[in-house]
C-alpha cells in the first residue's frame, strides 16, 4: 500500500506501478464513489470496449421445463 499527498488543489497523483497495474492512462474517466469513509475511483469503460468480452461464455444453461 502507498500513501500519497493531497495537494493544496485537492489533487492526488495516483503512483506509476498502480497506473500502469490498472492500465490507467491521461484522459481516462474514472467514477468517484464516497463509501463507508473512503474514496474509491472506478474507472469508466466504453461500450465499445466491452465489446466481445463475453466471446467464448457457455450458454448452455438447464432450464426449467415452463421457462422454456
Amino acid at each position: 500500500m502507498q500513501a500519497v499527498t493531497v495537494s493544496s488543489k485537492f489533487q492526488v497523483v495516483i503512483p506509476p506501478a498502480l497506473r500502469e497495474s490498472l492500465r490507467i492512462e491521461p484522459g481516462n474517466k474514472m467514477q468517484v464513489i464516497a463509501y463507508e469513509g473512503r474514496i474509491e475511483l472506478i474507472p469508466v469503460t466504453s461500450p465499445q470496449a466491452l465489446r466481445g468480452f463475453l466471446q467464448g461464455i457457455d450458454t448452455d444453461v438447464p432450464r426449467e421445463a415452463d421457462r422454456i
